[in-house]
């Protein structure tokens, strides 16, 4: 189950783009996050995963091959950061969705016996766990596919955030405002081909574009530095400390920090509403644990080796597993033909 993270959509500007204008751009995206999302939406009628005759669930690598490739026929270039051991900070915070995961699990199965099959799939995708061999089979197909993937010592967002701060990725992409805190210098929200959300408990649509936001240019619009910016998240809320200061938004946060001038300057009376101390959040998002152990380097897909794993041993349509890889080579090949014409003409 991904993170809520901070939630800074109020104060934050965010430019559309297209996926056109992200073409030749290499993007850090959470792989355990990318995951969960595959785990949650690519499912039946009735809730159940995509699974192979031996009842492996295939939902993961289903949306992880037609993301990466539609992707990289568009020109863009991703890079999967996966999760190692959380900070100790975020244990209460694990806690809580896996007490989430359970209860609609309950309520799931609940469903399925009644026949409400509607019911049944909504709670279905608040059951997703992935599970280590699901990253070792992600990690595997992306070895096949020639994409770069990073294995983070503790926060993959962190990881991320770090890489586009090195100038190795252009962006790090997420749905929440964590990257920022991590010092990411682009943010891209939306990162999806369909353009369309399904809206929460209801069966309709909203199109949905991509956008951009830009670090620097978030900190000088609120006139505030990275600093101030994290300790407005941790007055909002976080991962670390997901209930924040009771009563306080956004933009009385930003108030606040305007006036006060960092997080430990404020009124001692709310001071108090801290479950977790609030230097030491602090300290993750300006020192987390990230590591320079990582190569990033694309290869042209190893189609073969994608066929083998997915259509022998994991039952998927061969027709459709190489008419993906093939869409990708071009894209790739495309966009490299592009660049030497560029550079020959500038």
């Amino acid at each position: 189950m991904p993170g809520l993270g901070v939630d800074l959509g109020d104060l934050v500007s965010r430019e559309k783009i297209t996926l056109e204008q992200l073409s030749g751009r290499s993007i850090a995206v959470d792989g355990y996050n990318s995951l969960y999302q595959f785990l949650a939406i690519i499912r039946g009628p009735t809730g159940e995963p995509l699974m192979d005759r031996q009842g492996r669930v295939t939902s993961h690598l289903s949306g992880l091959l037609y993301r990466t490739t539609n992707m990289a026929e568009k020109g863009i270039r991703l890079v999967y950061v996966f999760d190692g051991v959380p900070p100790s900070l975020k244990e209460a915070e694990i806690r809580r969705r896996s007490k989430v995961k359970e209860e609609a699990l309950v309520k799931y199965e609940e469903a399925v016996t009644r026949g409400d099959f509607q019911e049944a799939r909504r709670y279905a995708q608040a059951t997703s766990r992935v599970k280590d061999l699901m990253v070792e089979d992600a990690k595997r197909l992306l070895d096949a596919l020639g994409v770069p993937w990073v294995q983070a010592p503790s926060e993959g967002e962190a990881q991320a955030a770090y890489i586009a701060k090195k100038g190795d990725v252009w962006a790090a992409a997420s749905q929440d405002y964590d990257s920022l805190l991590f010092g990411a210098p682009h943010l891209v929200r939306n990162l999806a081909i369909s353009g369309r959300r399904k809206l929460p408990r209801r069966e309709a649509y909203v199109e949905v574009e991509p956008e951009v936001v830009e670090l620097s240019r978030v900190l000088s619009e609120l006139g505030i530095s990275r600093e101030q910016l994290i300790d407005l998240g941790i007055l909002v809320g976080t991962d670390y400390n997901p209930d924040g200061v009771r009563g306080v938004g956004p933009k009385t946060a930003l108030k606040m920090l305007k006036e006060h001038g960092s997080i430990d300057k404020i009124p001692p009376t709310l001071q108090t509403e801290f479950p977790e101390d609030p230097l030491k959040i602090r300290r993750v998002f300006l020192n987390p644990e990230v590591t320079d152990n990582y190569s990033i380097q694309w290869r042209e897909p190893k189609t073969e080796e994608v066929v083998q794993f997915l259509y022998r041993e994991r039952d998927f349509s061969e027709e459709r597993v190489r008419n993906a890889v093939e869409r990708m080579i071009s894209g790739l090949k495309e966009r490299e033909t592009k660049r030497t014409l560029n550079s020959f003409l500038h």
